[in-house]
């Protein structure tokens, strides 16, 4: 990662943690996504924004790999997703494979602009619900 992205990286992450998540996850209608710490085994709710195409939910990491609830995932793929107010459970995928910015494309338009603005290396995520 180039010195750039590294300030940026840490600059935006600074801000989401410790101003904009906590703020953003207490709106009801806000999609969250519920990981298992990888450490702690404790919950963690990161702020998402994505879409449910049938069973599946989508959306795209701006970190990549460096994001903690990929971490997470990555330790604990079974997650919990909130959608319009209401849990679903499920196991989460890296696709890397996937095109994140095509995948953006499918999205709601708000969150892609700011994802496309601060991240710096995309991933793919898909959730396949269980219920």
């Amino acid at each position: 990662m180039s010195r750039y992205h590294e300030i940026k990286f840490r600059l935006v992450t600074s801000f989401q943690r410790r101003i904009g998540n906590p703020l953003i996850r207490r709106l009801p209608n806000q999609t969250l996504l519920e990981t298992t710490g990888r450490s702690s085994g404790l919950p963690r709710r990161t702020p998402v924004g994505g879409r449910r195409t049938g069973h599946e939910f989508w959306l795209v990491s701006e970190y990549g790999e460096k994001s903690q609830y990929v971490r997470n995932i990555q330790a604990h793929s079974r997650v919990r997703v909130r959608i319009g107010g209401r849990w679903h459970t499920g196991t989460a995928h890296l696709v890397p494979e996937d095109d994140p910015r095509a995948r953006l494309r499918t999205l709601p338009r708000l969150n892609s602009a700011a994802v496309r603005a601060v991240g710096t290396d995309l991933l793919s995520v898909r959730v396949d619900l269980s219920d």
